[in-house]
């Protein structure tokens, strides 16, 4: 099964993170996989192109099958491979319609993370303005404490969705994973920090975590700091 699988994928990128803790979450171990570098534009290349015409990453091919958003991969391995390994989708009402309303409130969440790094990156110093910075900051700071509230209200020890790991949080770990790799203070917010933790320690994120992070474990820890 996996061996008629491909991923190209690029270290660091949540969305080709989701794909591989999807992976290793069912299973599906084995598959062929080519690490791309987004810095050489890679993803560019045609090899990405044949799979993916919009030059982005993941890119994913089972057999003649091809799904290339990330939250599209996860439901198609859940859904072809719903009786191995994990199961991802509840079979609780309550905790179904949690996980899917955690789930794409996770694009919201990965949006402002993400508007807040580009900024400080990829604009010119000699284009930034300090309103940008201060509301980019602001709407992240928002959001980070809605899902604040969001695990206080579950309780210690929870997943995303209550006591299960589920597609929840295969596809926003990643975020929540950047934003700690960025600096984010657990002090600041312990409900994160206790909830990064625990996911953390999964096998299925052990084997799956960016290769660059793990050649350079500290990361980019002042970026997010001041939050």
């Amino acid at each position: 099964m996996a061996k008629d699988m491909t991923l190209l994928w690029g270290s660091g990128s949540a969305p080709c993170w989701r794909v591989q803790i999807m992976l290793e979450e069912k299973k599906l171990q084995g598959y062929d996989q080519k690490l791309l570098s987004f810095e050489k534009m890679e993803h560019k290349s045609q090899e990405v192109l044949d799979i993916n015409p919009r030059g982005q990453l993941p890119s994913f091919k089972h057999g003649n099958i091809i799904v290339n958003e990330s939250y599209g991969v996860c439901f198609y391995l859940e859904s072809q491979f719903k009786n191995q390994g994990t199961k991802l989708i509840p079979d609780d009402t309550d905790q179904q319609a949690l996980m899917y309303q955690r789930m794409f409130e996770g694009l919201t969440f990965y949006d402002k993370v993400l508007t807040v790094i580009y900024y400080e990156y990829f604009v010119p110093k000699g284009e930034r303005h300090d309103s940008a910075v201060k509301r980019n900051k602001e709407a992240l700071e928002t959001e980070l404490k809605l899902w604040e509230g969001y695990l206080q209200k579950l309780g210690a020890g929870s997943y995303l969705a209550g006591p299960s790991f589920t597609l929840a949080d295969v596809v926003v770990f990643p975020t929540v994973g950047i934003l700690f790799r960025f600096g984010l203070s657990a002090q600041r917010y312990p409900k994160l920090g206790e909830y990064y933790g625990l996911v953390k320690e999964r096998p299925s994120v052990k084997a799956s975590w960016p290769p660059h992070w793990v050649e350079d474990p500290k990361g980019d820890e002042d970026t997010l700091k001041d939050l």
